[in-house]
Order: C-alpha cells, then structure tokens, then sequence
C-alpha cells in the first residue's frame, strides 16, 4: 500500500529555502526500520533553522523537518515493536539528516524508537518532545551530582522557552526553590503559575561586566543558553554547586576562568539529549510519566494544524513562541 499524506518539506530554491506543505507518498520516506503514522509532532527552536537559508541544520534539499515526533506503528521489521504500538522519537538524525516529524507519516531506526510509557498520552509526549527530554536530562544530571531541593535555590535561564518551561516546571514538582531568568516581563504571571518562586531579569543574571568570581547566589541551575549567561551563572554559583547546559541560544563563547572550578568546586554537567543512550532514554521517559509529571503539563502547550506550521517557525525564530508548541498532524 502506497498511501499519500501530507508533509512539510523545505526545499532550495535559489539563494532561499521555501518551506511548504506537499503530498507525498510512502516511497518516498527514507529507509529504517519502523513505519509510523504521526499524530503529533513539536515546534523547537532548532526546527526554526531548519526552516532558513542559513540555519545549519538541515544537510540537503529538498528535506522534511521535526526534530519529535509521537504516532502509531503501522509496520516494523524489528520484533521489539508491532502495528499499533504507541511510540515517540526524538533527537538523533531525525529532522536533521533523516525525514522527520513534520509528516503524516514516518519510517525511522528502531534504536531511535522508545515505547510510550504508561502514564502518557501521545499528546502529553510531544508537549515534552526534546525539550522536555532535555530539561528532564538536566534535571537527572544535576541529582546524580548530588543535588536536593534543601541545597538551595536552582536557577533556571530562558524560563519562558521550551527546555525552560520545562524545567522550572519538574524542578517545582521535585520540590526544589526555583528562580526563573526571562528578558520577557510580561511573563511573570506565566512563571509563577509553572512553579517559580522568584522572577529576576535577563540582565541581573547577566550583567555588562562579569566577575572571575561573584556572590554566590544558586545552588544549581538549568541553563540553555550558554555564552556570557553561562560565564556569569558560574560565576555566581555556590560552593560545590553545579550548572546544566544544554543550549547556546546567547553564543558558543562562555568568557568564564578556572576559578569557580578550582576554588568552589563548581560542576559544569555537559547535558546531550540528540546522541543520549537508549537505555538512559527509556528510562527517563518512564520518570516523566511518573514522578517528573508536572501538574500542569497539559497547560504549558498550544496546538497548531500542519497549515499553521511555517508561520509558527518563523513565530519561534523571532522569540514570540513561549511554552510548547504541538504540531496536530490530523488537523
């Protein structure tokens, strides 16, 4: 069977990248493993890039993006899965250098596949999508460190973002003291109701002139941000505290010293949720249908049809998205 579907796809033309909604069939999905009929997909930021002449994500044209994706097996050559199986797939090459979620249908790597735990809507997985992966990553990696809700507070940088939201959110849920960072007052409101206990300005974490070495202000933090933020969240880290990067939205530079490492014993916990081991995967897709769960989830995410997608892209590019987007394909 040859079903026809809808798509995203971007393509070349000229100097420019056109990004729209075209018919194609099962023929032309790359190879793998596992055939999936998409329901939801997810709007990232790193999906915006792929959507631009420069972006430097996808690897050549014409291309479909989605970096998530949740559906049902319609066919698999792998016995770990079966037709009607509820899965997810995030990260590795999809999106990137394979066809990804932004199609009514999919065919991917089993490896990439993790089985939709119990606890979770097929919904409720792409309101998480990476960014919630990544955030839950963080947040793993800052308690496999040693942290606990009664070391301190916890910062979280780009708060009103995806990876952002995120966190704030399941650091509140795990009991931790939160403090959000955003260069956006208009979404105090909006923190408060993820979970943060305090709201401070973009610019009182990251002042003009950082210090090799500043207050100690945060047990922890969550930041995916990195450059000059990253630098002065150091900076201002307690002793033995620990950051969790994941991002660079402010720049790959982090203008930072040994100090914070080799005089308070500071951790920098390097967070990779694209090339994450399949088994620390599944396991912690299981914590958050689970523990990591916020109360909240299904208020943190606004749903746009596949006709909507373009705008929606170039809406996260310009900062204007906050919380989750989902990507309905049935719509």
């Amino acid at each position: 069977m040859n079903t026809e579907f809808k798509a995203l796809v971007v393509d070349k033309v000229e100097n420019d990248v056109e990004a729209k909604i075209e018919t194609l069939t099962q023929e032309d999905l790359p190879e793998g493993d596992v055939t999936i009929k998409v329901h939801y997909s997810s709007v990232n930021y790193k999906d915006g890039l792929a959507s631009i002449p420069n972006g430097k994500i996808v690897q050549s044209y014409p291309f479909v993006p989605g970096i998530d994706l949740a559906g049902t097996v319609t066919d698999s050559k792998d016995s770990r899965y079966e037709e009607g199986d509820e899965v997810i797939v995030t990260s590795y090459e999809l999106g990137v250098s394979h066809y990804g979620g932004y199609s009514q249908y999919a065919r991917v790597p089993a490896d990439w596949v993790v089985p939709l735990p119990e606890g979770l809507t097929l919904k409720e997985a792409m309101i998480y999508g990476t960014a919630g992966f990544t955030a839950a990553l963080s947040l793993q990696q800052l308690e496999e460190n040693g942290q606990t809700p009664e070391d301190g507070t916890v910062l979280v940088t780009g708060a009103t973002g995806g990876v952002g939201s995120m966190a704030v959110s399941m650091l509140s849920k795990r009991g931790y003291h939160v403090t959000a960072s955003t260069g956006k007052e208009s979404e105090k409101e909006y923190l408060k109701n993820l979970g943060a206990e305090e709201i401070v300005s973009r610019e009182e974490v990251t002042p003009e002139k950082i210090r090799p070495m500043g207050r100690q202000k945060w047990a922890g933090a969550v930041d995916p941000v990195g450059g000059k933020t990253l630098a002065s969240i150091l900076s201002n880290t307690q002793y033995g505290g620990a950051v969790a990067v994941s991002g660079l939205t402010a720049g790959v530079e982090v203008p930072t010293t040994v100090f914070p490492f080799i005089l308070r014993g500071v951790s920098l916990l390097g967070v990779d949720s694209v090339y994450c081991p399949k088994e620390t995967r599944d396991k912690l897709w299981k914590r958050m249908a689970n523990d990591l769960k916020p109360d909240e989830l299904s208020e943190m995410s606004h749903e746009v049809s596949l006709d909507e997608l373009p705008q929606t892209l170039s809406d996260i590019l310009e900062g204007k998205v906050k919380g989750r987007t989902i990507v309905n394909m049935s719509l």
